[in-house]
């Protein structure tokens, strides 16, 4: 299992906005590619809090990778990230991947 984190930061004073766009993402866009075990995170204490993070829980890479391929197909995605850019700070996307280790 992998825990896969997109973040981005909103520009100032623009949190809000960009929480609802994240939402709207997960709601319509992440639940169409498969995407159920979602989370979304805003910084609080000892980090940005205009970071936004989406977190996904996926099987391996090669589900992460199926995934991005298929969004970029997604016509509804392409114009999701066209309203949101007015937003965000140019450039502070990334994404994270981590492995999971088990309890056991």
């Amino acid at each position: 299992m992998i825990l896969a984190r997109w973040s981005i930061d909103a520009r100032f004073g623009q949190e809000i906005e960009v929480l609802k766009a994240m939402m709207k993402w997960k709601k319509e866009i992440g639940s169409s590619i498969g995407w159920t075990d979602m989370q979304l995170l805003s910084g609080s204490i000892g980090t940005k809090e205009s970071t936004m993070h989406l977190e996904v829980c996926l099987p391996d890479f090669a589900a992460l990778e199926a995934a991005w391929n298929k969004l970029g197909t997604i016509e509804a995605h392409q114009r999701w990230s066209k309203e949101l850019e007015p937003f965000i700070v140019s450039g502070s996307n990334r994404w994270e991947a981590f492995r999971i280790i088990p309890n056991n």
